[in-house]
C-alpha cells in the first residue's frame, strides 16, 4: 500500500489540520481509529454525499462490518457504544425506515416551532444570569451559555425529570470524550443506559407531552410494530446525545468565530448579514461533529481508482468535507459569513440519515446568538484564543472552555 493509515488523534488537537492531511491523500483515505481499527475517511464533499445516499453503504455493523461480525470489535473498544446501539442511527434499509418513522412524530415542524417561546425564555434567563457577573470577571461561555441552552431544551423536549438531569448530562459529556479509556467508555455507556431506562420507567408512570412519552405510545401505522425496549432506550440515548453536544459546539464555534472576526461580527450584529448566514458558515467552517462513526461497505465500492472492499468501515468526515476546496474554492479554510457556498456543507449529514433535529439546532442558534451579542455588545476573549484547548475528541468539535469578558476593556 502506498501510505500507512493516518492515525487519528483521539484528543482532537488539530482536527482541521488532520482533515487537510487526510484530504491530501484523495477523496477517500485509510485512517486508523482508536485500538488500531482501520476505516476509510471520506473528505470529498461530492463523494461523501454520494456515499451517504448509496444503498451500498450501511450503518448496521451486525450485517455489514466484517471486523464486527468476526468478533474483532468487542465491548473493550472505546467507540463500541457508537456502533452497537439498536436505533435508527445504526439501522439499514427498511429497518431504518421503520425506526425513523416511529421517531419522526417527535420532531415535526409543529413540535419544533412550538418550542420557540421556551427557547427564548431559557436564553433570556441565561443572559440575565451572565449579566450578574461582577465587572472585570471572566466567564466560560461554553459552560455558562453554549452548554445549558441545548441541554435544557433537549431535556424538556424529552421530559427528563429534575432528579435524573444532572447525571444524564454528565454521561452525555463522557459519550463524546474519545480520550476515555475503554473501561471508562463502557462504564459511562452502562450508566447512561441505566439512567435512560429510569427515564422510560418514570414516563410510563407519568406520561406527558414529551418525546419519551410519545415514543412509548407510538405505533407504526402500517404494521403496528412498536419500538422494542432496547430500541426505545437506544433511540432516546441517540436523541439526547445528538441533540445536545452538536448544538453546544455550534454555539461555541459561532461565538468564537465572531469574536475572532470583528468586521464580520459588525456585519452580523448590525444587520447587514442575517444571523442565519452566520449559523450556516459556522456549520461549514467548524462542523460540530468532525468525524462520525461509522458506516460499512455492503459491496465493493470503487471511487477514483480506490476500492473500498465489502465489509470495510467508512468514516464520514464532515469537518473535512465541509471545507472541500472543490466546493468552496481557495478560501475554503477561511471563515466568511458572506460566502456564497456557505450552506453547501454536510454538517447534518445527507440522505436517509440526515439529522432529524437539524431544524431545532438551527432555531436554537438563531435565538441564542443574537440575544447574547445584543445584551453584551462588548463581548471579548479573556485569553489568547490560540491558547484554547479542544474538547478532547476527534468526533466532537468544540472548545473545552470559552473564557470571555462580557464588558468593555475600559
Amino acid at each position: 500500500m502506498e501510505h500507512e493509515p493516518i492515525v487519528l488523534d483521539t484528543a482532537g488537537l488539530d482536527i482541521q489540520g488532520e482533515s487537510a492531511r487526510i484530504r491530501a491523500r484523495g477523496p477517500v483515505a485509510l485512517v486508523e481509529l482508536p485500538g488500531g481499527v482501520p476505516a476509510w475517511s471520506v473528505t470529498d464533499a461530492v463523494v461523501l454525499r454520494s456515499l451517504l445516499a448509496d444503498p451500498r453503504v450501511s450503518k448496521d455493523p451486525r450485517q455489514h462490518w466484517t471486523a464486527y461480525m468476526n468478533g474483532e470489535i468487542t465491548e473493550a473498544w472505546p467507540l463500541q457504544p457508537w456502533v452497537a446501539a439498536e436505533n435508527m442511527f445504526t439501522a439499514y434499509g427498511s429497518e431504518h425506515r421503520r425506526l425513523r418513522k416511529l421517531v419522526a412524530p417527535a420532531f415535526t415542524h409543529r413540535r419544533t416551532a412550538a418550542l420557540r417561546p421556551r427557547i427564548e425564555e431559557i436564553t433570556e434567563n441565561l443572559v440575565a444570569q451572565l449579566a450578574a457577573t461582577p465587572r472585570g470577571e471572566s466567564v466560560d461561555l461554553r459552560a455558562r451559555f453554549a452548554y445549558p441552552v441545548p441541554i435544557q431544551v433537549i431535556s424538556e423536549l424529552m421530559g427528563v425529570p429534575d432528579h435524573l438531569g444532572a447525571s444524564i448530562h454528565k454521561c452525555v459529556d463522557g459519550f463524546f470524550d474519545t480520550s476515555f479509556t475503554p473501561a471508562q467508555a463502557q462504564a459511562n455507556y452502562l450508566e447512561m443506559y441505566q439512567l435512560i431506562s429510569e427515564l422510560v420507567a418514570y414516563r410510563r408512570q407519568t406520561p406527558g407531552e414529551d418525546i419519551t412519552s410519545v415514543l412509548i405510545a407510538t405505533r407504526a401505522e402500517d404494521d403496528g410494530s412498536q419500538l422494542t425496549e432496547k430500541e426505545l432506550v437506544d433511540t432516546l440515548m441517540l436523541v439526547i446525545n445528538a441533540g445536545h453536544e452538536t448544538t453546544v459546539n455550534l454555539l461555541d464555534q459561532a461565538i468564537f468565530a465572531l469574536l475572532s472576526h470583528p468586521g464580520q461580527r459588525a456585519d452580523v450584529v448590525e444587520g447587514r448579514v442575517p444571523w442565519s448566514d452566520l449559523v450556516e458558515e459556522t456549520l461549514r467552517y467548524e462542523a460540530p461533529v468532525a468525524h462520525l462513526p461509522l458506516r460499512y461497505a455492503v459491496d465493493d465500492i470503487d471511487i477514483d481508482g480506490i476500492r473500498i472492499p465489502k465489509g470495510d468501515a467508512i468514516l464520514a468526515s464532515y469537518a473535512g468535507a465541509s471545507r472541500d476546496p472543490k466546493v468552496h474554492g481557495a478560501t475554503a479554510d477561511e471563515f466568511d459569513v458572506h460566502r456564497v457556498t456557505k450552506d453547501q456543507h454536510v454538517a447534518f449529514g445527507h440522505g436517509a440519515h440526515h439529522c432529524i433535529g437539524a431544524p431545532l439546532a438551527r432555531m436554537e442558534a438563531a435565538i441564542a446568538l443574537p440575544a447574547l451579542f445584543k445584551r453584551f455588545p462588548d463581548l471579548r476573549f479573556a485569553v489568547d484564543p490560540r491558547e484554547l484547548a479542544p474538547v478532547g475528541s476527534f468526533i466532537s468539535n468544540g472548545h473545552a472552555q470559552l473564557p470571555v469578558y462580557l464588558d468593555s476593556a475600559e
